[in-house]
């Protein structure tokens, strides 16, 4: 997952600028039926910042999923960090490619965080990924 730009009360931030931060998501969705679903991912978060990167966040991501037809998947999450943030991540999905063994996707998820003395804050990302 790769930030765009944050935004709070304070700043905007904005990736690929003076930084670069992304997130791996890795996750597991169970489908209860056609058109709703549980899925659960975490995501380990690296910064790179003036030629040294690190972990910096490990989020844990519980949510609900829900099929709008046409590829189109609704996730609405919820998001605690390891960082001392929380918060919950709308995310619009679309299956761009659909194989017998995999599937292409593209994502924009929006996370809005808040907690850890900081104030709250809106992200907009891209995501894109394989799911099995």
């Amino acid at each position: 997952m790769h930030p765009i730009v944050t935004i709070n009360e304070d700043e905007t931030t904005v990736n690929f600028r003076d930084y670069y931060a992304v997130g791996f998501p890795t996750g597991i969705n169970i489908w209860k039926n056609e058109k709703i679903g549980f899925s659960f991912e975490v995501v380990p978060n690296i910064k790179e910042d003036q030629g040294t990167s690190k972990v910096t966040n490990l989020l844990f991501h519980p949510g609900v999923l829900v099929a709008l037809g046409k590829g189109y998947t609704f996730a609405g999450r919820a998001a605690f960090e390891s960082g001392g943030r929380y918060g919950f991540t709308p995310v619009f999905n679309k299956t761009i490619i659909k194989n017998t063994s995999c599937s292409y996707y593209l994502a924009v998820p929006l996370p809005v965080r808040f907690g850890n003395d900081h104030p709250a804050s809106f992200t907009v990302g891209f995501q894109f990924g394989i799911a099995f």
